[in-house]
């Protein structure tokens, strides 16, 4: 059921409509290298194979995943002799190109920048990870999105109606509703839809008529395989969305992400760590308690696994989600950091070094330090930072939770250091 024209694909109108730039060029056979990125099932094979219909050039198609440098070399040496001799172009399709380390895609390379070739490469992956970026850049990336539920229904029909290369021949009536519950399942990956729609259809009992009902249909989609890759792009993406949705304080979207990762067979310690992660970066003194929370479920994870450990990761993200946010904490780090290493590492101020020897003592190591706790309020006028910093402000709470409480006591605190300090000045003079 592979469409082997360009109007026969379904669901990439985006790029293949009349009109499209991709379409027109496949039209006027004008075509440069491309790289088509999208999940599997999609239709890049399939177009790939309808342009080489469409061009004129010579056409070469392999598999990265069964071929080597040296078959990719060997292309190359046929190519430019063929437009050295005849003029002609040669287009090279290459799927899976991410399979190729970025050593072997160089192969390709000055074959692209001579005109030997035009290169059709496709990947799931996402090409800024996985391809040259020499030859990302003298590619145009074209995104293939994923088939909607409508898309692979119609899909699913023609094969049933096709008695050539299809189903038609079967004679099989379908109760309404289970190709569109087959394309459910197939979610977006038309090769998926039509496996399951052959199966469904060879369980089908011979009596006439012959009837696909959902009563076949359900052992057959009893769980579905969510597509994953705990190390590429799609990993990113959902713990992404786990993230944001938290930071946003919307406890449902953040417990669908963490159903889609934990389902699809993500690592308990990675969500768990992550959510440790978000607990002080985004929350932090707002809502103390959010690390201690997030803390407890890591674990309870490391102490129940799956499936179990799913309601202790919940619990810590609906509370994370719904917890006051502060960056306060994230942000103070950073600019200390940031001072840390582009300011002049002065030296610990001798007054808070300790002095544990008598050399130290005759140094001044200590000299001049306040006990804290001799003071009424608990707090001295003393100056903690180096001399060239001093004023300076890294952490700066919010209005929010109980960073709310801690920037009240901190400017009372202020106000205590610089009376106290006033008096010092005031006692030299």
């Amino acid at each position: 059921m592979r469409p082997r024209t360009i109007d026969e694909i379904v669901g990439q109108d985006l790029l293949l409509a009349p009109g499209r730039p991709l379409r027109e060029a496949i039209d006027r056979d004008v075509l440069q290298s491309v790289i088509l990125w999208g999940p599997p099932g999609t239709g890049k094979t399939t177009l790939a194979r309808a342009i080489a219909q469409a061009t004129a050039a010579r056409y070469v198609a392999f598999s990265a995943v069964l071929s080597g440098v040296k078959d990719v070399k060997q292309v190359m040496v046929d190519a430019a002799a063929a437009r050295q001799r005849d003029c002609a172009r040669t287009v090279v399709f290459v799927d899976e190109i991410h399979r190729f380390n970025r050593a072997q895609q160089d192969a390709f390379l000055p074959h692209v920048e001579a005109g030997d070739i035009v290169l059709i490469g496709a990947t799931t992956e996402n090409p800024s990870f996985e391809v040259n970026a020499a030859l990302l850049s003298r590619s145009k990336v074209f995104v293939l999105q994923v088939l909607t539920t409508d898309a692979v229904t119609t899909i699913l029909e023609r094969a049933l109606l096709d008695e050539a290369r299809g189903l038609g021949t079967q004679a099989v009536e379908v109760e309404d509703g289970v190709l569109q519950a087959i394309a459910v399942h197939a979610n977006g990956d038309a090769r998926t839809g039509l496996n399951l729609l052959e199966l469904a259809v060879s369980v089908v009992p011979d009596s006439e008529p012959r009837r696909l009902t959902r009563e076949h249909l359900a052992p057959l989609v009893a769980r579905r395989t969510l597509r994953y890759d705990k190390s590429g792009e799609e990993h990113y993406n959902l713990i992404s969305a786990l993230h944001k949705s938290l930071r946003n304080s919307d406890p449902d979207a953040a417990v669908y992400w963490l159903a889609r990762m934990l389902e699809s067979g993500e690592d308990l310690m990675y969500v768990a760590r992550r959510l440790v992660r978000f607990a002080s970066e985004d929350i932090g003194n707002a809502d103390p308690q959010a690390l201690v929370v997030a803390m407890a479920a890591q674990q309870a994870a490391h102490f129940l696994g799956m499936p179990e450990a799913n309601t202790a990761l919940s619990q810590s993200a609906v509370y994370l989600a719904t917890a006051p946010k502060s960056n306060a904490v994230y942000a103070a780090y950073n600019e200390a950091a940031d001072a840390a290493r582009r300011d002049e590492a002065d030296p610990v101020p001798l007054h808070l070094r300790n002095a544990p020897t008598r050399l130290m003592k005759q140094l001044e190591y200590g000299k001049g330090y306040e006990y804290a706790h001799d003071a009424a309020d608990a707090v001295t006028g003393m100056d903690c930072l180096p001399p060239a910093l001093q004023g300076r402000r890294f952490y700066r709470p919010t209005d929010r939770g109980f960073e709310k409480e801690i920037a009240r006591r901190l400017e009372g605190w202020r106000e205590i250091k610089k009376k106290r300090q006033e008096r010092a000045d005031t006692d030299e003079r």
